[in-house]
Formats: C-alpha cells, structure tokens, sequence
C-alpha cells in the first residue's frame, strides 16, 4: 500500500483527495496544519496536528511514520511570524522563501523544491481525481446566452494578459466591461465586490482558470456549493472554467444546486 502524507490547509479539497485515494488503495495521513478551521471533519481520519509550521516536525513526522510522498491541498496562507517555528529547518526556510515578496503560486513551489531536494516526493494525485476535474462542456442543464458568450471572449482576452501574473484566477464581466480581477480576496469576495459595481444590461459572468506556469500539483483552482451560492446571492448568470484544469467540490451537489437556480457552468479551453 503506497503511504501518503497529506498536508492540509482549509477548505474541503484535502479531504475529497484524501477520500478518493483512500478508495483507491493509497494509505493517507492527514497533517493538519494550525490554521485550518475545519479539523472535525478529520474526526474519522488517519491525522497529525501542525501546531507550528516547523520543517523539522514535518520532516520528523513523515520519517517517522515512513511517509516519502507528499500532496498539498487546501488553502494554505502565507504564515506570519508567530506561525513559524524556530527550528533550524525552518529558520533557513523562512530567510530564504517565506519572508521573501513572491506570490502564493511561487512561494508553494519554492517550498516543493525546497522539501524534494530533502529527499520527499509530491505525488500526482490528479492522475487518481479526474472526477473532481471540469471536464464536461456544459455541467448543467442551462447553457450560457449570447451575452454570456460574449463576456466569455472578452474575459478570454483579458485573461491572455493576466495570467502571466502571480495574482489571481478570476475575472468578472458584465455588459463586456471587466467589474473586476481576483485579488489576495478570493473568488468569492470578488463575486460580491463586483455585484456593487454592476450596471443595466445582462447579468454578467465568472471566469475561473490556472495562472501561468501554476503547479497542478499544490495550487488548482477550484469551485464548490459556496461559489454557486454566491452567484444566486449577488445574481449573475453563470460561471465559465478552464477546461480540464478546475476542480469542482462535490460535483453533483453544485449541479443540482446550480439547475434549481437557473446558473450556467461552463468548461471552455483558453489557449
């Protein structure tokens, strides 16, 4: 049986990974990190809590417990002081990457060098998960206006500038007029910041997609029920994805909830 530790921040993504690989065979360890708030749903699992971020505790744990592949997953923010550990390790660490100005893009695959060149391997669990992937053309049964469809090329354009940034992985649209671009908020502060700044016409959409040279190992953009909910709340039409390069939290119950409402999803290649 291959042993897997699994690094966790918040959000439900480590926990479906976890799920889906453990039917599959894979032996899963969870390490919890401190700042995540959702540790209950962990309650029936295999787990380690990660008081500090210390590499050495890391290191010492996945040793121990004979663990040599590692998946991140979740969000995980950028620690501030108090949150580091002050073990050689992460001293070096934290000098080297984590106090330097990189985006969370760079910073997480900084700190994936950083831990194969001690030796663990990132495990490409998106091989084992294409369920959680966008894959289909149209997830539900409404399919995008031709409003819609036009906001989509003009999010497409400006995308093709945007994603050489380490910045975000949304944009809005609205009467083709770009209402915003995903900042440190997330995507759905941006769906309710946006929802202000709207005019008479259609009722706009979100595109959602990967920032360029992004990891799939340790940094996927993803949906889930809360998106889709935000998006009834502060009323658009729907939301357009990457194509095979998005993930989707509990499929079925943001398809269903997504038809009752009368929302569009969309998977669309960019390139």
């Amino acid at each position: 049986m291959n042993k897997i530790g699994l690094i966790s921040g918040d959000g439900n993504l480590p926990i479906y990974i976890g799920k889906t690989l453990m039917k599959k065979n894979f032996d899963i360890t969870f390490l919890l990190l401190n700042s995540i708030t959702n540790k209950k749903i962990y309650e029936k699992e295999k787990y380690i809590n990660i008081d500090k971020i210390s590499i050495k505790k890391i290191i010492n744990i996945l040793n121990k417990n004979k663990i040599d592949k590692i998946i991140f997953a979740g969000s995980i923010k950028r620690p501030s002081i108090k949150d580091i550990g002050f073990d050689l390790e992460t001293i070096k660490l934290a000098k080297e990457l984590l106090l330097e100005n990189k985006g969370d893009n760079n910073l997480l695959v900084s700190i994936k060098k950083y831990l194969e060149n001690k030796g663990f391997k990132f495990f490409n669990w998106t091989k084992y998960c294409s369920d959680l992937f966008s894959t289909e053309n149209i997830l539900t049964s409404y399919k995008p206006s031709i409003y819609a469809n036009k906001n989509f090329i003009k999010a497409k354009s400006i995308y093709k500038y945007y994603k050489n940034m380490d910045v975000g992985q949304s944009i809005i649209i609205q009467n083709q007029l770009v209402l915003g671009l995903e900042g440190i908020e997330g995507t759905d502060n941006l769906i309710e910041r946006c929802s202000y700044y709207k005019r008479k016409g259609d009722k706009g959409i979100l595109l959602k997609f990967t920032k360029k040279n992004q990891s799939n190992l340790i940094d996927i953009p993803l949906i889930g029920l809360e998106t889709i909910k935000s998006i009834k709340k502060f009323k658009y039409e729907g939301i357009f994805l990457e194509k095979d390069k998005c993930l989707i939290i509990n499929k079925d119950k943001v398809r269903d909830y997504a038809n009752k409402n009368k929302i569009f999803i969309a998977c669309m290649d960019l390139i």
